[in-house]
């Protein structure tokens, strides 16, 4: 949880790669708490605009929540807390999150997914929000490193390749 703007509006970090493993045999019933603890803690946190932002790098499928929780989630949280979001950021947003959104895009408000904004690098988030009192875990700035490493390589594969290079100049 960090904090923006002069009235110190909360800014909340949530980190998929600590969710728990799909396999567990409680699986639902953690999640299902572990939904309404967040929930409980927003309403004690928000007292006004906030913001999300949803670390979704360096997570394995099986931990990533599932569109029917996902689903309810949404239909759970309370109208305040929906309308003083200001922004849903995703970082590092895969294939699958990127296709659910797409999906459900027709069942879920305009207002809301006008709110839902995509960030590749930590490099782009920190243009986007003050990262002073925002804790990022380890393993997700590791996972970044390691996809910019990736992003690099390939970029300078297709600058050293002749016909890709005269590609990018056409």
């Amino acid at each position: 949880t960090g904090y923006y703007g002069d009235g110190l509006n909360a800014i909340i970090v949530f980190a998929a790669c600590f969710l728990p493993d799909s396999s567990r045999t409680d699986y639902n019933y953690v999640m299902e708490n572990l939904f309404l603890y967040v929930i409980s803690t927003l309403e004690l946190m928000v007292a006004e605009d906030y913001m999300i932002v949803y670390l979704n790098g360096a997570t394995p499928r099986r931990r990533m929540p599932g569109l029917g929780w996902m689903k309810k989630c949404y239909q759970m949280i309370d109208r305040r807390l929906r309308k003083n979001l200001k922004s849903f950021i995703i970082v590092h947003p895969s294939w699958f999150i990127r296709t659910i959104l797409a999906v459900t895009r027709p069942f879920i408000s305009s207002k809301f997914s006008s709110k839902i904004q995509y960030v590749n690098t930590l490099a782009e988030l920190r243009e986007m929000i003050p990262m002073e009192y925002v804790h990022i875990p380890d393993s997700i700035v590791k996972y970044d490193e390691e996809k910019c490493i990736k992003r690099r390589m390939r970029t300078s594969c297709l600058s050293n390749d002749p016909e890709m290079a005269s590609m990018e100049q056409e």
